[in-house]
């Protein structure tokens, strides 16, 4: 295939996947590492996807990617995450979880559970819970977000702030190699701060296509969290963080 068609389709792929690797190509188009390297580096330089060890991803900065495209992003991968959180909450207890795609997988896993008391500030996943009423379910209010149904802003914070949890499950926008744990509105961070310090036990899930993304504002960082949920080992850079911090790495499938 020649590189005019091959582009597009790396990108297509990557906002398939959320991700794209230099094997996983290599064995997609039947080319050499060094062909995919020239497309990925040219890719990069006109802005259209941004580079990061392995492969590439698409390029975020300020601004996240819009909420029905991250859904379908790794969908495989959220929901091998969830099955590997969920067993982890018992039933007959307090939890939290807040915005994001890979936490409304983790809703979907704990609908069978029963005495949860489920507290959210997002509305998918009180749409997931409102049928099912063995379980309690909170809504903190807040601020709609209109564009993924998030509540966000002080309101929502104060909420939080009322409760103490058992386990909170949070996802994040991007995870900096130095550790920091990134999101991209403001608003949302301070719930997802007041969340941090509230709960018992925090779990972090996401699939690695977070590692080495940017966004500009700093939730927390690994040290303040007590396991990381992702969809594969993460590299040893990461790796050798959790060890440090005393943050519990579990891998789908694992166990």
């Amino acid at each position: 295939m020649v590189q005019t068609l091959r582009k597009p389709e790396i990108i297509q792929i990557a906002r398939r996947e959320g991700k794209v690797t230099v094997e996983g190509l290599v064995a997609h188009f039947n080319v050499t590492p060094q062909t995919i390297r020239r497309d990925l580096a040219e890719l990069a330089d006109s802005g259209q996807l941004e580079r990061v060890h392995g492969g590439a991803i698409l390029p975020s900065s300020t601004v996240n990617i819009a909420y029905n495209e991250r859904r379908q992003l790794n969908q495989t991968s959220k929901t091998d995450i969830a099955r590997r959180v969920a067993p982890l909450i018992p039933d007959d207890c307090s939890v939290f979880l807040n915005i994001g795609t890979t936490t409304e997988a983790v809703a979907n896993e704990l609908v069978h559970h029963s005495g949860l008391m489920l507290v959210t500030n997002n509305l998918n996943i009180a749409g997931i819970f409102s049928n099912h009423p063995s379980n309690e379910l909170v809504l903190t209010g807040g601020t709609l977000r209109k564009s993924d149904g998030g509540l966000v802003g002080g309101f929502a914070t104060e909420t939080v702030e009322r409760f103490r949890f058992d386990f909170a499950v949070i996802g994040c926008s991007a995870l900096h190699p130095g550790g920091d744990i990134l999101d991209f509105d403001i608003r949302e961070v301070g719930v997802s701060r007041a969340i941090i310090e509230r709960s018992d036990c925090v779990i972090l899930a996401t699939d690695l296509s977070k590692l080495g993304r940017k966004a500009p504002i700093k939730i927390a960082s690994l040290a303040e969290v007590d396991m990381l949920a992702t969809d594969v080992a993460p590299p040893e850079d990461y790796a050798a963080l959790c060890r440090e911090h005393g943050t519990e790495i579990l891998v789908a499938g694992e166990t």
